[in-house]
Order: structure tokens, then C-alpha cells, then sequence
């Protein structure tokens, strides 16, 4: 099993910067894709960005040039780097691990930010 704990949301001014971190635990050397997705009020959860199976980093349209996903192995840890923020980016960010087929997934950290 992996353990997945979120940690550095907050309320923010538009255009200003937040970083989330996924801190993970267990099985980490499963883990073979790793990332965020969010979750905006009365809409669907969808991808932010990802580290793929492949090697690939992958970035929602909407994060490409504001958000860095980067990460730190000796931490076990996946940063997301959010620049230029905007009102449209609130959300619960929740870092997501998977190992297999099998999705995990932690409690997720809210983000708002104000206009």
C-alpha cells in the first residue's frame, strides 16, 4: 500500500504563487505514475499534471506554463509549483500515486484563490 499525505494549500491573491507536496509512504517503489489532479465545485476531478510510466511529465492545457511538476526521491516527495495563479484555479488538489492498475489517492488540499 502507499500512503500519500498533501500538504501547502492556502488562499492566495490572483497571480500569486503556491506549492503543494506530496509526501509518500508505504510501497513507494510500486508507485510507477504520480502527480495531481484537482477538483473544482460542481465540476468533474481532471488531471493537473502527472509523472507517466514512460518517463513523460505531463501537464493539463490550463497548467502548462504556470505549474512545474518536479520531484525529490531522497524525500519521496512530488511538488506541484503553481505561478501565476488564478481564480479559476481553485480547487481541492489531490496528489494521486498509482501502483499497478491500482489508483491512490490522498485527502487533498484546498486551494483558493481570491480575485
Amino acid at each position: 500500500q502507499v500512503q500519500l499525505v498533501e500538504s501547502g494549500g492556502g488562499l492566495v491573491q490572483a497571480g500569486g504563487s503556491l506549492r503543494l507536496s506530496c509526501a509518500a509512504s508505504g510501497s513507494i517503489f510500486s508507485i510507477n505514475a504520480m502527480g495531481w489532479y484537482r477538483q473544482a465545485p460542481g465540476k468533474q476531478r481532471e488531471l493537473v499534471a502527472m509523472f507517466t510510466s514512460t518517463g513523460n511529465t505531463n501537464y493539463a492545457d490550463s497548467a502548462k506554463g504556470r505549474f512545474t511538476l518536479s520531484r525529490d526521491n531522497a524525500k519521496n516527495t512530488v511538488y506541484l509549483q503553481m505561478n501565476s495563479l488564478k481564480p479559476e484555479d481553485t480547487a481541492v488538489y489531490c496528489c494521486y500515486g498509482r501502483v499497478g492498475i491500482r489508483a491512490n489517492w490522498g485527502q487533498g488540499t484546498q486551494v483558493t484563490v481570491s480575485s
